[in-house]
């Protein structure tokens, strides 16, 4: 029996094909853009081992992309074919496949912990189950599962940075920045290339208002997202936010020319990162020129899309900000329909916070900003079921505070910033400081024209 590099059974046959098996799994955990070059060796060496089938399906799913879908469904034929000669353990990636398959992420996750409750080494289902919660918003749930394995991962274990900087981002969205400090440097320490480890410590200065120390934190270390996938744009997309806060708005210009747009992906993550960018200096009254431009017209082809909602209100950020209000309408329509169509996890977050966050933005673009602002933030409270990270969402909470202010409501607007300040721990950034100050002087406008003439 071979043994992958995490001590796990396999049902391998080619000592080959077990390399590359390996490169996959610390592939995935590093982020690494060799990643599916490992996996089309595997797979052609051996294309029987229905875990490396299971994996591909389940990658494939992780794009969010509809048209993958078909990819995934063929990968779980492949999978299910060689059930009967694969391991117990890599029966349950299979039956992962196909209950997501079938609309519940949720259950894709409960197989990767029945793996985890047998085998809490097996560091790639510990990473699918964080990167499947990340994707559903259950940032609690991230952090009860790799708290639970923890115990398991000796500091010889090669993936035990990773698992660190999972437990760092866990921690950072689950609001302990120092303890997420502290293990996002751990990581960093113990696996060089763990790009996530060093993200969540750029998260961390974010939540905590501190732009200045998150440059210092990124400057210099950029070997460890270079070697990433489209992650990379990622990172250099929190760069740009920390020079946002600062207001150096030509570093944020450059960056974003530069590196975070530097491939005109239609990748919902690559879209996610320029309009949410983009959108952050409209708010701030800064022209973005021509940029909404490439962004609204690959968007206007992903309206029917709807694989994950999180990706689907990005969409409409870049057709929003580029007023295309036929494709707005039409994608605004799609996700109240499939609030109403589809029973599975999905539909339910199109639902909820999906329709309200979704009529909010199309108001917002007509400049109905009272409507926004009900709209908006009325699902505030369940805006963590979009999925994404608390620093990837703030963009729709300033689009509700900016929408209120525009309609006036202040004491409404002093209440969400009051809890944006309580979700960072007290801390507050530059964003809320301008924000606070609007309002002083709209109260105090307020009170001027109240008082009665000489």
């Amino acid at each position: 029996m071979m043994q992958d590099i995490f001590g796990q059974d396999t049902s391998l046959t080619e000592q080959s094909a077990l390399r590359d098996w390996n490169s996959v799994q610390m592939g995935v955990l590093a982020h690494a853009a060799a990643t599916p070059t490992h996996l089309m060796a595997l797979l052609s060496a051996e294309p029987g081992f229905a875990l490396g089938q299971a994996c591909k399906g389940m990658f494939y799913l992780l794009l969010g992309r509809s048209e993958l879908i078909s990819i995934a469904q063929e990968a779980l034929t492949a999978a299910k074919a060689g059930y009967d000669s694969a391991l117990p353990r890599e029966r349950l990636y299979i039956e992962a496949l196909e209950i997501w398959l079938s609309g519940r992420p949720s259950g894709a996750i409960a197989k990767m912990e029945h793996v985890l409750r047998n085998h809490p080494e097996d560091a790639l289902a510990m990473k699918l189950s964080h990167s499947i919660r990340f994707i559903l918003g259950d940032a609690a749930g991230m952090r009860r599962s790799i708290e639970r394995v923890m115990p398991s991962y000796a500091p010889e274990h090669p993936g035990r940075g990773y698992l660190l900087g999972c437990h760092a981002f866990a921690l950072e969205e689950t609001g302990s920045y120092e303890k997420a400090g502290i293990a996002g440097r751990q990581a960093l320490w113990m696996a060089p290339d763990d790009a996530w480890g060093l993200h969540a410590v750029a998260h961390v200065h974010d939540m905590t208002g501190n732009a200045s120390a998150g440059l210092e934190w990124l400057q210099g270390r950029e070997a460890a997202w270079a070697h990433c996938n489209n992650f990379r744009y990622h990172v250099w997309w929190h760069k740009a936010l920390m020079h946002l806060d600062l207001g150096q708005f030509d570093h944020v210009f450059d960056l974003y020319d530069h590196e975070v747009r530097k491939d005109k992906t239609d990748d919902y993550r690559d879209i996610s990162n320029a309009t949410s960018l983009l959108m952050r200096l409209q708010l701030d009254g800064i022209n973005v020129g021509n940029r909404w431009e490439e962004l609204s017209e690959l968007s206007a082809n992903r309206t029917e899309d709807g694989c994950l909602i999180f990706a689907d209100l990005h969409y409409l950020l870049a057709l929003v900000g580029h007023d295309q209000q036929s494709a707005t309408n039409r994608l605004v329509k799609r996700i109240h329909a499939d609030a109403q169509n589809r029973p599975d996890d999905m539909g339910q977050r199109m639902a909820d916070p999906g329709c309200a966050m979704a009529s909010g933005l199309e108001a917002f673009g007509d400049g109905d900003y009272n409507g926004a602002f009900n709209h908006l933030s009325g699902a505030h409270g369940s805006l963590q079921l979009a999925g994404g990270s608390h620093a990837q969402r703030d963009v729709f909470e300033r689009i509700t505070i900016d929408a209120g202010l525009r309609a006036g409501r202040l004491d409404a607007v002093e209440t969400l910033l009051d809890d944006r300040r309580a979700k960072r721990g007290g801390a507050e950034d530059n964003y809320a400081l301008a924000r606070r100050n609007l309002i002083t002087a709209g109260r105090g406008t307020d009170s001027a024209h109240s008082m009665p003439a000489e």
